[in-house]
């Protein structure tokens, strides 16, 4: 079974940056998806962005575009996504998960999650 660790959320005013890092196991190196999503406070999960080993190919989020990198890459049997994200603002406050990509309702093996909070 996969099984995601998610870190580098932190506490950040707006226009600050991080960068966030996903380690998956469990997880085929040789093709996958692998993306990032959100939770706000009361609000749904949300995708954010996504990662395809084929070609490279990524997805952005509207809210996101232009502001967050999503990249990827493998050593041996663990998948490694970060998240690099610059000119962030309140509205990017969320718990952040890493997942393949697009995820299926059934997915259950969701990682703690990093929080980052964004202050104006």
């Amino acid at each position: 079974e996969a099984q995601f660790v998610e870190s580098g959320g932190g506490l950040v005013q707006a226009g600050g940056s991080l960068r966030l890092s996903c380690a998956a196991s469990g997880f085929s190196p040789d093709m996958y998806t692998i993306g990032w999503f959100r939770q706000a406070p009361g609000k749904e999960r949300e995708g954010v962005s996504c990662f395809g080993s084929a070609g490279g190919s990524t997805y952005y989020a509207d809210s996101v575009k232009g502001r967050f990198t999503i990249s990827s890459d493998n050593s041996k049997n663990t998948v490694l996504a970060h998240l690099q994200m610059n000119d962030l603002k309140p509205e990017d406050t969320a718990v952040y998960y890493c997942a393949p990509c697009p995820v299926g309702a059934d997915f259950s093996s969701w990682g703690q999650g990093t929080q980052v909070t964004v202050s104006s």
